[in-house]
């Protein structure tokens, strides 16, 4: 059936769509969530098809959404539509909800549908579900794992060794990458780290770093980036390493789904598509983290050390107090500042000490002899903020210092309601005020923390600051703080 394009100026954010005329699709015996093969000059695509009667989608008209207009190479003309074969994917996640084990072939072929976004919404939501529900075992998750770096790119990199580390998430702030990566690069060796936006936080390292530089780069920009550095900090979304992963992400966060098994290969096939061969894992645990319970904790550390090995990784896990936020800011620009202060000496001594302790232990990973000294000659001497401002300048950047960034106009300081001891420091709550606040898409938004866990503190003084560009957005915010204030001051009396 040939039908004439009709550009519907609208994106769906992954999947391939068009929409046909009940008529038509009557014809050739379709129902709507049915796929069809869409052929245009040498092009052809597969895409569910949705079914409309009214005025915007005449008889002999097809309706394509951006993605599929894009991968056509086409506004306007005609294409040739038929009905495509049921993919072998669907038979596979059906296996997976009903318990059974996937093969490597399976697996394989499920990814492939997910990179070429022929899978839905919902049938990658009922993937998403079987694993969840009926676990992956090792062998599937090391499969999922060369499955997501083979349908993405690679760093073509030829240098040896190659470092990386991972944090599961959690924290706000937390932001010791930005850290790390200077430190190990201004050492001679090669750190490229790809991270993600934020999904649920107030700031992911990517929307951090992206205060002080670019971060969108292609393979080739970012190997040329560290040929000249030995370390960038660049978005991974926009280099599609491992972009199949990434497609699973966006279905996983609305639910609150994050099986442990794809949890494993998610991190792990990131680490896998730059060559890392040296890669150290960051567990925080605590009230509020991603992972509450220290025996949850160790049984993952066990899971990652053993994919590493089957991957040919070595792999560091180390499990950290997640029991409040590391660092004072919270939002890209507040935490970008934290970063450039603990570089030049300054800033929140809990992130410059786990900093510190990472990068001493990835340079025990590498056998370096008084690795703890290295790194402390390295930051203060200002070798590593001299790498960062190398890094910062290579990834297009002209931010260096704290006071360039700019902070939200709007603010409103919370004062503690009595006198006592800090004993709680609620990550969740935390990251929802900022958030609210506009964190991270506002990048001048966000909450500024003046103590911290077991700190002492006397009635009215300052606790928190929170920052906004939007009155609205401000008192929003502060909605939820009266709902879920962070802090929780123990009854002690400070003379």
């Amino acid at each position: 059936m040939k039908l004439k394009i009709k550009d519907l100026n609208f994106s769906t954010g992954g999947p391939f769509v068009a929409i046909m005329h009940k008529e038509d699709a009557k014809e050739i015996d379709l129902y709507a969530g049915d796929r069809i093969l869409i052929k245009k000059n040498e092009k052809q695509i597969i895409s569910v098809v949705d079914l409309s009667e009214n005025h915007n989608i005449r008889k002999e008209e097809i309706g394509l959404f951006d993605e599929v207009l894009e991968y056509l190479n086409a506004r306007k003309g005609y294409v040739d539509i038929s009905l495509a074969k049921r993919l072998k994917s669907l038979e596979y996640i059906k296996k997976k909800l009903e318990g059974k084990r996937l093969n490597r072939k399976e697996i394989f072929e499920i990814i492939k549908d997910v990179n070429n976004n022929n899978l839905n919404e919902a049938e990658l939501t009922y993937f998403i579900s079987g694993c969840y529900g009926n676990g992956l075992s090792m062998h599937e998750i090391e499969d999922l794992t060369d499955a997501i770096v083979e349908a993405g790119h690679k760093l073509n990199l030829r240098r040896h060794p190659i470092v990386d580390k991972h944090c599961v998430g959690g924290l706000p702030n937390n932001r010791t990458t930005m850290i790390v990566v200077p430190i190990i690069a201004s050492l001679g060796f090669t750190m490229p780290k790809t991270s993600s936006r934020a999904i649920s936080s107030p700031a992911g390292t990517a929307d951090t770093m992206e205060a002080l530089a670019q971060v969108s780069f292609d393979v080739k920009e970012i190997e040329k980036i560290v040929e000249k550095t030995n370390g960038c900090i660049v978005w991974g979304g926009a280099v599609d390493l491992a972009s199949a992963d990434d497609k699973m992400i966006k279905v996983r966060n609305p639910l609150k789904l994050d099986p442990e098994g794809l949890l494993l290969a998610s991190i792990m096939a990131k680490k896998k598509a730059v060559n890392a061969s040296h890669v150290l894992i960051d567990i925080p645990v605590g009230k509020g983290a991603k992972i509450e319970r220290k025996k949850d904790a160790k049984n993952l550390k066990r899971r990652f050390t053993e994919l590493g090995k089957d991957l040919g990784i070595k792999i560091k896990v180390i499990i950290t107090n997640g029991n409040q936020p590391v660092g004072n800011g919270v939002g890209p620009n507040l935490e970008a500042k934290d970063v450039l202060n603990v570089l030049m000496g300054r800033g929140p001594k809990d992130l410059r000490e786990k900093a510190v302790k990472m990068a001493t232990i990835i340079l025990n990973m590498l056998e370096v002899k008084d690795a703890k000294k290295k790194v402390l000659d390295s930051l203060n001497s200002g070798k590593a903020y001299e790498k960062m401002k190398e890094i910062i300048k290579a990834q297009k950047g002209f931010i260096f210092e704290p006071q360039q960034l700019r902070i939200a106009k709007f603010k409103k300081e919370i004062y503690a309601h009595k006198s006592g001891r800090i004993i709680e420091v609620n990550n969740k709550d935390v990251s929802k005020i900022a958030r609210v606040a506009g964190a991270p898409q506002d990048k001048t938004a966000g909450v500024y923390l003046c103590k911290k866990l077991k700190d002492k503190v006397k009635k009215n003084e300052l606790l928190f600051t929170i920052y906004s560009d939007s009155n609205k957005k401000l008192s929003y915010a502060l909605e939820i703080f009266k709902e879920r204030n962070p802090y929780v001051i123990s009854s002690l009396r400070i003379l």
